[in-house]
């Protein structure tokens, strides 16, 4: 789809609802345990693991070789900001409130989760980010992201900022 097709699209008004990822597992068993146990989703007979407004099914792979977490993405410098792109794969990003990042984290540590990269924060766009990576049995990588507007307070000694 070209950009100026994207461009002259008509709004739709048809409502769409919730999505749900689907994920082939190589122990089904295995993946509602952790995420009952370690992410604190409900797991109901379907597969469906929930929580809050997230949602998988996670469905018995055939093979191992069918559980395929994404790949690290091409970088672009279309962004509207200097960030070109994760620096891993992600398959999933959970936006959550910046207050409650960081006990999230820790409830996961605690119950034997995987943080498969620690909490970290960066900047760009006028945006104050904090990730973490959460890994499951099969390596799906679950990106935890809160964010929040760049405050700048002028200090009082030379109009310098104090960026927070």
């Amino acid at each position: 789809m070209s950009e100026q097709t994207i461009n002259e699209q008509t709004k739709s008004i048809i409502k769409l609802g919730k999505s749900i990822q689907v994920r082939l597992v190589s122990d089904l068993q295995a993946s509602q345990i952790y995420y009952r146990d370690c992410l604190g989703f409900t797991i109901d007979n379907w597969g469906h693991a929930e929580r809050d407004e997230v949602c998988f099914i996670l469905q018995q792979a055939v093979s191992d070789q069918d559980v395929k977490p994404n790949a690290v993405s091409a970088k672009r410098s279309s962004y509207p900001s200097e960030w070109q792109g994760p620096e891993d794969g992600w398959d999933t990003y959970i936006h959550m409130a910046w207050d409650e990042f960081d006990e999230y984290v820790e409830e996961v540590r605690a119950c034997g989760g995987h943080i498969g990269i620690e909490p970290f924060m960066d900047e760009h766009g006028g945006w104050q980010f904090k990730n973490a990576h959460i890994l499951d049995p099969d390596q799906y990588n679950i990106v935890l992201g809160a964010m929040r507007r760049v405050e700048q307070i002028w200090t009082e000694t030379g109009g310098q900022t104090d960026e927070l």
